[in-house]
């Protein structure tokens, strides 16, 4: 890294530093809404999602957030929440928003409250035509495979070569376009779904619902930036790694982001 990139990293790292500072102290803003992506936030990016674990810092400032009653706390992303409650761990009412934003549940006391999905025989025909197409585009590729949710079809990239890869999603978005319906284009993943949702959807439903003050939304991925673009100057959004982005901070990494939200965490003011 060169000292520019350094310089800038580390005046990325004060400014969140601050922000979280003044959003700790300032019980105007509440009640708050702590809205988290998973997988390049609270979770190393990794090849197999099964393995995808939270961070050490981020399962102590969940737990901490959770027994917060100006505070509620919400995972959302672009995994099904079958998968996002299973993997995370998370505490015990945590709301869980599942494929980015089409799916809702809660961390109960006894597992997953899952709401369910109903889906008319139109669209539930249209999510098999999908799943079928996409794993056309995969057959014969090594590293390219299907995932299967409620409501949508996922097309995952990360452990192909770069020119499977790159022809497999191309291949995903024109049959998306094929059947008229919008493709998630995110980090080695190409979603197609049934029904119409989005991050930025989700979290203006949450906020609505829980009469949230402020929002502090922290992301790392293209889906994203519709959570961002959702929110407001009076929100905290905060991207985590590099790239362009809508959000108003930023953070270096998972490791970097989890260990701030900790100590934030700790310093909200009773």
């Amino acid at each position: 890294m060169s000292t520019n990139e350094t310089g800038a990293s580390q005046q990325a790292a004060d400014e969140l530093e601050v922000a979280l500072a003044d959003l700790a102290r300032d019980t105007t803003r509440r009640p708050l809404l702590v809205a988290l992506d998973f997988d390049g936030t609270l979770a190393p990016l990794v090849d197999d999602p099964d393995q995808s674990r939270m961070l050490a810092p981020a399962t102590a400032a969940l737990a901490r957030l959770a027994t917060r009653s100006d505070v509620r706390l919400a995972l959302v992303s672009g995994r099904s929440v079958a998968d996002l409650h299973r993997q995370a761990q998370a505490p015990e009412g945590t709301l869980l928003v599942g494929s980015h934003g089409g799916e809702r549940g809660r961390v109960g006391e006894f597992g997953l409250e899952r709401e369910p999905i109903r889906l008319e025989p139109e669209q539930a025909d249209l999510l098999t035509r999908i799943g079928a197409g996409l794993t056309t585009v995969a057959r014969g590729r090594d590293g390219v495979w299907v995932q299967h949710k409620p409501a949508a079809a996922v097309l995952h990239t990360r452990m192909a070569a770069a020119a499977d890869a790159d022809l497999a999603t191309a291949q995903a978005l024109a049959l998306a376009g094929s059947l008229g319906v919008d493709a998630l284009h995110g980090k080695d993943v190409v979603e197609v779904a049934v029904l119409r949702a989005t991050k930025g959807m989700a979290l203006q439903a949450l906020r609505a619902e829980l009469g949230s003050v402020v929002v502090l939304y922290a992301g790392d991925d293209t889906t994203d930036e519709r959570a961002f673009a959702a929110l407001t100057d009076a929100d905290v959004t905060i991207k985590i790694g590099p790239g362009e982005t809508l959000a108003r901070l930023r953070s270096a990494d998972p490791q970097a982001f989890c260990e701030q939200l900790a100590r934030w965490a700790d310093a909200l003011a009773p």
